[in-house]
């Protein structure tokens, strides 16, 4: 990573994203509690890399994304460059850390301002989705490029889901009022691509709280197309999702030299 000011590419017509040039956010400010005490979830192990170094490389991955900006906690960016300056990474994608918010929302928000001109298709990508497969990620960027305004990777729901009326006593009996059919639910996972200037509007309108950057678009009454996602882009949120991920890492190792 060069602390050399980064190229501003072309611009390119807001009508025309069949060349559009593509950046990544990964918004990485967040502590991971569900993970137990210790380092930010972020910064946390994964077969011996930190998971926000599996997530930049995920994403440097596709020859489409020509620049990540990695969103670090706001006392924590110098740590996190540093990080980065000691693993390697893809030569052709230019890395950039700046300082995130206090929120999810404003960390994502942070890293948007800090795109140069030319970035004309953006994805927001979750650091504790370290094992996103390339050709997912090449799904969505394809999909803005078609002229979806945001995309979301999708997988279909397994389970039974039970929509509940909250409990009367934290952990007391919640009573089920409906059964949605789950053959019309999806779960959503990361890499969200977007127009850039579709989510930029979206983080200068939408206020009060998101659990994602597509559902502030929905909030803007724009539409949000689904593609396929894949079952290695889980997020490692508990003890035992490292576990899981660590056994994917092993066997891509064992089966592709990754």
């Amino acid at each position: 990573m060069s602390d050399d000011p980064l190229p501003t590419p072309s611009p390119n017509p807001a009508s025309d994203r069949t060349t559009a040039r593509t950046a990544a956010v990964i918004p990485a400010a967040g502590r991971g509690v569900r993970l137990g005490p210790g380092a930010p979830k972020a910064l946390r192990t994964l077969g011996g890399t930190p998971m926000l170094v599996h997530a930049v490389r995920a994403m440097a991955d596709s020859r489409a994304v020509s620049l990540v900006v990695v969103v670090a906690p706001p006392d924590g960016a110098a740590e996190v460059k540093s990080l980065l300056d000691t693993h390697a990474l893809p030569e052709r994608t230019d890395v950039l850390v700046v300082p995130g918010g206090e929120s999810r929302q404003e960390s994502v928000k942070l890293g948007l301002d800090a795109l140069p001109p030319g970035y004309d298709i953006v994805l927001v990508h979750d650091a504790a989705r370290p094992l996103v497969p390339v050709d997912t990620v090449d799904a969505v960027i394809e999909a803005v490029r078609d002229g979806a305004p945001a995309v979301v990777p999708v997988l279909p729901l397994s389970d039974t889901v039970k929509q509940v009326e909250p409990a009367a006593a934290p952990g007391g009996p919640e009573p089920v009022v409906a059964t949605p059919d789950r053959s019309l639910l999806r779960a959503v996972q990361t890499p969200q691509g977007f127009d850039r200037a579709t989510l930029e509007h979206a983080h200068a309108t939408v206020t009060g709280n998101v659990t994602d950057d597509a559902g502030m678009v929905e909030q803007l009454g724009t539409t949000v197309v689904a593609v396929p996602g894949h079952e290695e882009a889980f997020k490692v949120t508990r003890p035992l999702d490292l576990v899981l991920a660590e056994a994917v890492l092993a066997r891509r190792r064992l089966n592709d030299g990754f």
